[in-house]
C-alpha cells in the first residue's frame, strides 16, 4: 500500500489524520462525565434530603449548609452529565464546556473534602482525568 507523504489528500488540499487515541480519550471523558454527573446527582440528593447522612467538621473554613451543598451538587452534577451525554453526540461546544464543568466540579469536590474525603478524592482524579482527556491533542501534525 502507497503511503501518500506529501501531506497532501486525494484532491491536492492539506489533511490531518485523525487521531483515534484522541477519539477513544473523548468517549472516556464523556463515560466518565456521566458516571460523574450521576454520582454528584446522588451526592446532592443524599445531602438535601438528610443532613444527618454527612459528618460535618467543626471549624471548617468553606462552612456552607449541607442542603446548599446538596443544591450545588445536584445542579453540577445534571450539567456534567448533559456535557457528557453532548460529547458522546459529537457537539463541539462540549468540549470547552466540559472542561470548565469539570474543572467547577473538581472545586466543589476539594470543598466538599470534609464531609466525604474518600468520594471527593475519587471524583477529584476523575475530573483531572477528564480536564487532560478534553485537553489532548485532537489530531496528529501534518506528515
Amino acid at each position: 500500500m502507497a503511503s501518500n507523504v506529501s501531506g497532501r489528500g486525494h484532491h491536492g488540499t492539506s489533511w490531518e489524520a485523525r487521531s483515534p487515541w484522541a477519539a477513544s480519550w473523548t468517549v472516556a471523558a464523556a463515560f466518565l462525565m456521566v458516571f460523574g454527573g450521576i454520582m454528584a446527582i446522588f451526592e446532592g440528593i443524599a445531602a438535601i434530603a438528610r443532613d444527618d447522612v454527612f459528618v460535618a467538621t467543626p471549624n471548617f473554613t468553606y462552612a456552607f449548609s449541607l442542603t446548599g451543598w446538596g443544591w450545588v451538587h445536584l445542579i453540577l452534577g445534571v450539567l456534567v452529565a448533559a456535557a457528557g451525554m453532548a460529547l458522546f453526540r459529537g457537539a463541539a461546544w462540549a468540549r470547552a464546556v466540559g472542561v470548565v464543568l469539570a474543572g467547577l466540579s473538581m472545586i466543589a469536590h476539594f470543598v466538599w473534602l470534609p464531609y466525604q474525603p474518600v468520594w471527593s478524592i475519587v471524583l477529584i482524579v476523575i475530573d483531572g482525568f477528564v480536564i487532560w482527556a478534553l485537553c489532548a491533542p485532537r489530531r496528529e501534525s501534518p506528515a
